[in-house]
């Protein structure tokens, strides 16, 4: 029988534990896993044994290169390329790869983004090898490609990129989830691990379409386009069956994957039209970190197999939902133990409810840091709309865990909801064990059976932001549980105490409801909870004296690698919106005016030529038309002079706030300001002058 193609192709090109199992001596092997378990320092010799077994397997499978695979602040992955060629002699190629080669690189660090920590003429950076992620093979147009996940630090020890800090993130949890489980006879547990499956949703356009959008091409979005005459009202889309091209397109994504060890899982159509999402099974943050970038790179890279064009952009069409990445968070033990699984009986199970205790005071007293983890340029279209949970964080538990915690609150825990039999009404179906709680769409922070789904996140954003935001702030939260409950003299009171005291003070961040709805907008002020609306107003909150005592705390972050990422976030917000409105005056001042004053001059031209021929010709269609085009075209030029005086002014602000507040206060309203007369041109203009592909092409023609 043939192979199956998973079993086939499933982690061919990973130099996994199997593989390290077969290609290193037993004794290295242990001392290897020995280090990973215990999260020791990597004895030299134990590297240069694994660097040499790695070169050797990479060798075999044709590669030429190795590359320091890292994740600096541009939100996107880099990579500099060393063949194994080695000066040795100079008769014959002599391969070699050392573990000083394998465990650091030096990477020119000026020209990532620092915010400040680095000046422009100090250059050097490390990447230092993530031994806990393993190494993969890529092959492209340059060749085969040994790529070792690394963490990207400034010579002078900061953390330039986003994994350093989730690394040390995992570790705070994990010595303060120990530290609790350890307290309830757990005394076999050594780590914790936080896991994660994050949901990626994405559009699909065709490429020749893509390629005539300088819109699509320099930011990802469209920033002119009229509704289709169809959208995603009928709901045909979702769930619908998947056409023959995107069909082809996911059937090769999924074997590029599996190749990496990359366990995707589920594939379907989304809610709009030519929106699709993968979701894969979860593993631990820092993997499914490396995990999902890779994953967003091959979207990209295997849609243009298929001359298709993937859109990561969060809201690249006006009008129809944008696209998220919702963020399945656990926390699980060595022994496999889920600090999150209620349990049959969760009312009795205290591990459970004093880590639900704990994730609920976490995000209460967190909540702007957790806004700010899923902020974005993009992610502001979509946080707040009907289509993506409110920007007010709050946390959806379901009907059962509500109940369980006003019974605490009451101070008599006697029960918990079950769930019942689901009577579909026909008796050829199965017999349905109905969950006893339902789902919320419309919550940011939402309880899904054994696991917290943070649904904010943007789909081009890295998850490594949230998760090591997430990991800090509940490893804060279980230090002062563990600090008190070790000086206990009687630990279950001591416990019930504490779950009690916790849910009491922090319950206003428990919404069951619509989130989507006036009312909690007005509820969520009268509880005291934070509305912030918009990346700029969230990114202060990240250096405040509360943020930076608890990432100081926990050793995740220091007070001026948090300065440093305000600043960043500030010139990243800032060089967007300014690289949009550039887009937009190019696309109005050579595409758009043009096209229109042609189509005017068609108008005017066949008003002139019909009375030419005959006095009496009622003209008065090709003149209101005339006259509509002419105003709107006249409301364009208007507007667009305005953005370029925005554009101009905003060049002059002190970069920073000032200078990022000014793109959202003034530049952005005047690129909505711009759009509206284009896009109502684009109703009335004669297709055949409209320069560029419409909603309706790009989004049912593929």
């Amino acid at each position: 029988m043939e192979q199956n193609v998973i079993e086939q192709v499933f982690g061919k090109d990973v130099f996994n534990d199997e593989v390290m199992k077969e290609k290193l001596p037993k004794d290295v092997y242990k001392s290897w896993k020995k280090t990973l378990e215990n999260g020791e320092d990597l004895n030299q010799d134990i590297a240069n044994v694994v660097a040499h077994a790695m070169k050797e397997w990479a060798l075999e499978h044709g590669a030429t290169h190795y590359t320091h695979w890292f994740q600096p602040m541009t939100g996107i992955t880099a990579e500099k390329h060393d063949s194994f060629l080695s000066p040795a002699s100079d008769s014959k190629p002599v391969l070699e790869f050392s573990g000083k080669e394998l465990i650091k690189g030096e990477p020119d660090a000026s020209s990532f983004p620092s915010g400040g920590l680095r000046a422009t003429f100090e250059a050097r950076g490390y990447t230092a090898w993530d031994c806990t992620s393993p190494a993969f093979l890529r092959e492209d147009a340059a060749g085969v490609t040994l790529c070792i996940p690394t963490a990207f630090c400034s010579y002078t020890g900061e953390a330039l990129d986003k994994k350093t800090p989730l690394l040390r993130s995992m570790e705070a949890l994990s010595k303060q989830a120990v530290r609790i489980v350890k307290l309830f006879g757990y005394d076999d547990v050594k780590k914790v691990s936080c896991s994660v499956g994050p949901e990626q949703e994405y559009f699909l356009v065709d490429r020749d379409k893509y390629l005539q959008r300088k819109d699509l091409i320099f930011t990802g979005r469209t920033l002119f386009g009229a509704p289709a005459p169809k959208g995603q009202e009928l709901d045909d889309h979702y769930f619908g069956t998947i056409k023959e091209r995107i069909a082809a397109f996911m059937k090769d994504l999924n074997i590029e994957l599996w190749k990496l060890g990359i366990l995707s899982k589920t594939q379907h159509n989304e809610v709009a039209p030519a929106q699709h999402e993968m979701a894969p099974i979860f593993t631990t943050a820092n993997i499914s970190t490396d995990h999902n970038q890779l994953v967003m790179e091959l979207m990209k890279k295997v849609a243009k197999r298929h001359n298709l064009e993937c859109l990561l952009h969060e809201k690249p069409f006006a009008g129809v939902n944008g696209s998220g990445k919702h963020d399945n968070w656990s926390i699980v033990t060595d022994t496999g133990i889920n600090l999150l699984d209620p349990g049959k009986k969760p009312h009795e199970n205290k591990l459970f409810l004093l880590t639900l205790a704990a994730v609920i005071k976490a995000v209460d007293d967190n909540a702007e840091l957790l806004r700010l983890s899923a902020s974005s340029p993009g992610n502001d279209h979509r946080l707040g709309a009907n289509e993506a949970p409110p920007a007010i964080i709050s946390i959806f538990l379901g009907e059962q865990l509500e109940d369980i915690i006003e019974q605490i609150i009451r101070g008599d825990v006697s029960s918990s909801i079950q769930g019942e039999k689901l009577d579909t009404g026909v008796h050829v179906l199965p017999v349905l064990k109905k969950d006893a709680t339902d789902r919320n769409r419309t919550s940011p922070f939402a309880f899904t059976g054994n696991k917290f789904e943070f649904r904010m996140l943007g789909s081009s954003m890295s998850i490594s932001g949230p998760n090591f935001t997430l990991n800090t702030m509940v490893a804060d939260v279980l230090q002062d549980f563990a600090d008190e409950l070790e000086q206990a003299d009687d630990f279950d009171s001591a416990v019930d105490a504490l779950i009690k005291k916790t849910v009491t003070e922090h319950q206003r961040i428990i919404f069951n409801g619509d989130g989507y709805s006036n009312e909690w907008v007005e509820e969520a002020e009268r509880r005291g909870l934070p509305n912030i609306k918009s990346m700029v107003e969230a990114i202060p909150y990240l250096a405040t004296d509360k943020s930076v005592n608890l990432f100081e705390r926990q050793n995740v972050m220091t007070k001026a690698e948090l300065e440093s990422r305000v600043e960043i976030n500030y010139e990243n917000y800032s060089k967007t919106i300014n690289i949009e409105a550039k887009t937009m005056i190019d696309m109005a001042g050579k595409q758009f005016i043009p096209s229109v004053i042609k189509y005017t001059t068609s108008l005017a031209d066949s008003i002139t030529k019909v009375q030419t021929a005959c006095p009496d010709a009622d003209v008065s269609v090709q003149t209101e038309l005339l006259k509509k085009t002419s105003t709107l075209l006249a409301s364009a030029q208007k507007a667009l002079a305005t953005l370029e005086k925005a554009v101009d002014e905003a060049d002059t602000k002190e970069e920073g706030k000032e200078q990022a507040l000014f793109f959202r206060e003034v530049v952005f309203a005047d690129m909505e300001t711009l759009r509206a007369p284009i896009d109502e041109l684009e109703m009335i203009v004669d297709k055949t002058y409209w320069p560029v592909p419409t909603y309706g092409d790009l989004l049912f023609e593929v």
